[in-house]
């Protein structure tokens, strides 16, 4: 691949902390949209994927650079897959601590066997005057009855991975997480391309 810069299009610090050391490897300098001065890419896409892509798009052909973007959310089972796309959004003015107790809120009456749920990514690779590549990834799990640890970020602290061991994902270090994370599996299929 002949370029030595990414831009990572999000203003999430956590977001950005997690990839970040996942590309490091590489070689790959990452600055984030912040960093930039770049705008918030209005997410108006009605799937994981058109978000992604609207925000690696927008931002590639600003800056002129490879940008990498992702979109991803909690998919609960006993909401119809809620708040999915809307995850950051559900949260009222992106405070995760009242989102979640919303979320616990409303499955407030369901039994442990119906809180399944899964953490859905997908992140987008584009570059000027080339096709956008998607990349997913998925992590199955379901939702605590409390708020569980402090690490993470976002929904992290309700949300129990069935390949763990009953720990949330806020009780995971982040090498721990990055193994089955929805955000590390897509990220290891961007990884495995750049390396093709």
């Amino acid at each position: 691949m002949s370029f030595d810069k990414i831009i990572l299009a999000t203003h999430n610090q956590g977001k950005i902390a997690e990839m970040r050391e996942m590309l490091k490897p590489l070689g790959i300098a990452v600055s984030s949209a912040a960093e930039l001065n770049l705008p918030d890419v209005e997410e108006t896409g009605t799937t994981f994927e058109e978000n992604a892509k609207l925000k690696a798009e927008q931002l590639s052909a600003l800056s002129g650079l490879p940008c990498l973007a992702d979109d991803s959310g909690l998919c609960v089972d006993a909401l119809d897959g809620r708040p999915g796309v809307y995850s950051a959004r559900y949260a009222p003015n992106r405070d995760f601590d009242k989102g979640m107790q919303m979320l616990l809120d409303e499955l407030s009456a369901t039994k442990d066997t119906e809180r399944k749920a899964h953490f859905s990514c997908v992140m987008a690779f584009a570059r000027p005057d080339e096709k956008t590549q998607v990349f997913e990834g998925r992590v199955d799990g379901r939702i605590a009855q409390a708020k569980k640890g402090s690490g993470g970020f976002g929904y992290d602290p309700i949300f129990v991975p069935d390949e763990g061991d009953g720990r949330s994902f806020a009780e995971f270090d982040g090498a721990e997480k990055n193994k089955i994370s929805h955000r590390g599996r897509a990220l290891r299929k961007f990884l495995e391309y750049l390396q093709k």
